[in-house]
């Protein structure tokens, strides 16, 4: 576990209450859209479509930002760039907000958006940020099958106009530990995901977008670890087997776009230069001497290791790609999707 200076979290309390004593309450619904650009009137995927995101911080689109932005952060990656659930749902014509964003009482309040995914969640075990988000957050955020009763209970039902896109399971295999508890604890997060994926579409959703995990041995903390990473990527292995297995053995695989983060993220390892990168997976976009707490949730451009690393690292910290990586991996959705035969 990492704990939050104690002057850095006493910082980001009195600014934020500050500023939001201001600004007249804890709304956090406009910082959450730092960096995004305006909702083009013809979207480029030739279809408009409402974008409904479920899944942890690979995917959050706010939910912090109240706090996190008092220091110029907001989401994890080189803020104030955009994550790919974003720049996924501008391509639909649509602007992605978060669901649900943090107040100074350490309490998820709704903001109406539809970006229910949250930095912390797991597929379905008790909240457990497990690191300094404790300290400044506490643990309320909310593991996917909770993110998707929540929008039930507010919605009732999906509709054949959205695109649900679905990314889990990274914390699940990040807390693990080894096998072989690690592999019974990894195979039923992967099952549960599948069953989650069901329920989506058995409650209207004709649009789902599964991802599946990258190699999370890859990553600067995977590379870092005492075996260089190994047992992640035998983790993330059998999270995505398993996941696929269930996806086709409960008939579901014919029902949704299956996307291949694992392979994905290895071809642009192995070939990061040609993809813009001056960096690959082994350094990370922000200063750990700069951005409070090592976290990308609380990087600026201020914290950068350099003007441009947003765009030249792949990694903005130990574990979340920077606003480069996001952007690129959002083109490869888009691309999968458009193969699937749903927009261009």
């Amino acid at each position: 576990m990492r704990a939050l200076n104690d002057t850095v979290r006493a910082a980001i309390f009195a600014v934020a209450i500050s500023l939001l004593s201001a600004c007249g309450g804890g709304h956090g619904g406009g910082s959450s859209s730092s960096g995004s650009a305006t909702t083009p009137a013809t979207p480029a995927g030739g279809i408009n479509l409402q974008v409904v995101s479920f899944g942890d911080s690979l995917s959050d689109v706010g939910t912090y930002a109240p706090i996190a932005s008092t220091v110029g952060g907001g989401r994890f990656t080189t803020n104030p760039g955009q994550v790919w659930t974003q720049n996924v749902a501008q391509y639909y014509g649509d602007t992605l907000t978060a669901a649900y964003t943090i107040d100074l009482t350490h309490e998820l309040k709704a903001q109406g958006g539809f970006g229910y995914a949250e930095g912390g969640a797991t597929v379905a075990t008790p909240a457990n940020q497990n690191d300094f988000l404790t300290d400044v957050i506490g643990n309320i955020e909310m593991p996917v099958n909770q993110q998707v009763s929540s929008y039930l209970s507010a919605h009732t039902s999906f509709n054949s106009n959205q695109l649900v896109l679905v990314w889990a399971g990274a914390n699940d295999v990040l807390r693990a530990g080894t096998p072989p508890a690690a592999t019974t604890t990894v195979q039923i997060a992967a099952t549960t995901l599948a069953q989650l994926v069901g329920q989506i579409v058995q409650n209207g959703a004709t649009h789902v977008v599964v991802v599946n995990l990258p190699n999370i041995g890859l990553s600067p903390e995977g590379l870092a670890s005492s075996d260089g990473g190994a047992n992640f990527t035998q983790l993330s292995e059998l999270f995505n087997s398993t996941l696929t297995s269930t996806l086709q053995t409960n008939g579901l695989q014919s029902k949704v776009i299956q996307i291949d983060a694992y392979t994905w993220l290895n071809g642009i390892i192995a070939n990061f230069q040609a993809n813009g990168f001056s960096v690959s997976n082994t350094g990370q976009a922000c200063d750990p001497k700069k951005t409070p707490d090592d976290t990308s949730l609380l990087c600026s451009p201020a914290t950068y290791v350099s003007a441009n690393a947003d765009q030249t690292y792949m990694f903005a910290d130990d574990l979340h790609p920077t606003t480069h990586l996001h952007s690129l991996f959002a083109q490869f959705v888009e691309q999968q999707i458009a193969a699937s035969g749903l927009g261009h």
